[in-house]
Order: C-alpha cells, then structure tokens, then sequence
C-alpha cells in the first residue's frame, strides 16, 4: 500500500494543475550519488528565464523557492550551490543527501503560467563511513574523500542510504528497486562470508556492510550500487588504501585511509 505522503503528494500534483490550469505536467525522476552535480530539466517555452520559478519540497519541510523570476533566493542554505542553466535547467553542485526531494519548475507571463510544469523527483544514493578504531564517524561521497587512522583487524561498516520522498516499504519496494554491495568485479558480496550485508530494520533504504579489514585489502574497491529490475541506476565506490609504512621506535605503523570515490 503507498506511504499516505505519497498520496498526499499526488494529491497536491494533481489539485495544483486543477487550480492553476496548466496545460499539462511532465514528470521525471532523478537518481545520483551524494557528491555529484545534477542538473534538472525544466519545460521551456519562453524566449528567456525571468519568468521561471522553481520551487522545493521533502518530507521534512515545506515548500521553499529556490528561483523566482530566474534569480536565486539567497536565504536558501544551498543558493551557493545552486545555478540556472540558459534552458532554465537547475544545476545542483556536490549534491548531498538532505538535498532529495521534489523540484517543481513553473513558468509565468503576467501571472498566467504558460506550458506545462516540469516535476521532478530526485532520489539520492549516499555512504557513510564507521570504524570500530574511531570514536567518531566519517562520511563521504562519490567525489571526495574521507580519512580514518585505523589499523589492520579492526571493523568497519558502511551504511548505504537511499534518499528518497517514497516510502521505502511501500513504492520503492514494490516497484523493484534494490540496494547492493558487489566486490569490483560486480559479484554481490552477500556470497562471501567474510562480510555482514545487513538490511536496516527500520527501512529498506538502508543496506550496511561490516568486515574485519585485512592487509591485502590495500586497493579493494566496494561499490554500494541501487538497481531498478536489474537495471543500474547509480552507484557509490568506496576504495580502501594505505600509505607507505612510517617506521617508529623499530615498530612498523600503518596508516590506513579510506577513500570515497
């Protein structure tokens, strides 16, 4: 049964374009990696973007403008991040995952909207980093890295999160979207018994790895990757990588660091 947000959701969609006569409504989904830069597609047909309006939305807050009259709204927490593209696409540099949600593009002349809305829903893969060696967590995404001193035998888990506005138990499961650990090669880790794949209890968007690091782990690459029926939406590649031996007091001492790619 669909999460009561989503059909709040399309509710709103549906009444919105009631009230506002619009022509019609495009819908389009978007799935990256946190540290990504994104672009989303906006229906234009005017000449120019002063009369383009994109506005946001997530289970979490209301509905903030992010563009008005194409200029940005400088009390947003992402303006910096946030640009508009000639075609009236809004650009999202090093995407994060409090940036999932629904981005709605509408465009005005003499406060009558003209074409048709562009809704677009973006879903967001992120992972975060714990080792048993740290007091602390570090997270990290597909284009930055992220260093913990560790050393040989201890644990480390990885949580994989989708961000999305749909209930992971409900549209996200239904529809066959699946969340995986696979080694390099591709092959789904769950096959080897060196690592602990753990589904969260609390929701199917969340799939954590934990294993006990080994020296020749030097250089292994993991890969948390989301499909949709098999097919491969987006991933995040997490690299595993030590530095050369530091010598001190006759002991050899290893730093280790752990790289989000």
């Amino acid at each position: 049964m669909a999460d009561k947000y989503d059909l709040c959701l399309l509710g709103l969609i549906i009444l919105s374009s009631l009230l506002t006569g619009t022509s019609g409504v495009t819908y389009d989904e978007v799935f990256i990696s946190s540290g990504e830069n994104v672009s989303l597609s906006c229906n234009k047909t005017l000449s120019d973007c002063k009369s383009t309006t994109w506005t946001y939305e997530n289970r979490h807050s209301g509905r903030v403008d992010l563009i008005t009259g194409g200029i940005k709204n400088k009390d947003t927490e992402r303006h910096e991040r946030l640009s508009l593209e000639s075609d009236c696409s809004l650009n999202i540099k090093n995407v994060t995952g409090e940036d999932y949600g629904l981005y709605i593009c509408e465009q005005y002349v003499n406060g009558r909207e003209q074409g048709s809305d562009a809704y677009v829903y973006l879903h967001v893969l992120h992972v975060s980093v714990s080792s048993s060696s740290s007091s602390s967590s570090s997270s990290s995404s597909s284009s930055s890295s992220s260093q913990t001193e560790i050393s040989p035998g201890r644990s480390v888990t990885l949580s994989c999160q989708l961000y999305t506005v749909f209930s992971c138990d409900g549209r996200v499961h239904s529809r066959r979207y699946e969340l995986l650990w696979v080694n390099q090669a591709g092959v789904d880790l769950k096959t080897d018994s060196r690592y602990q794949i753990l589904s969260s209890s609390s929701s199917r968007c969340i799939l954590t790895l934990t294993t006990t690091l080994l020296n020749e782990d030097d250089n292994r690459e993991w890969r948390c990757q989301l499909t949709h029926r098999d097919q491969l939406l987006t991933s995040v590649r997490y690299t595993v990588k030590y530095s050369a031996p530091v010598l001190c007091d006759d002991d050899v001492v290893y730093m280790w660091h752990y790289v989000l790619n």
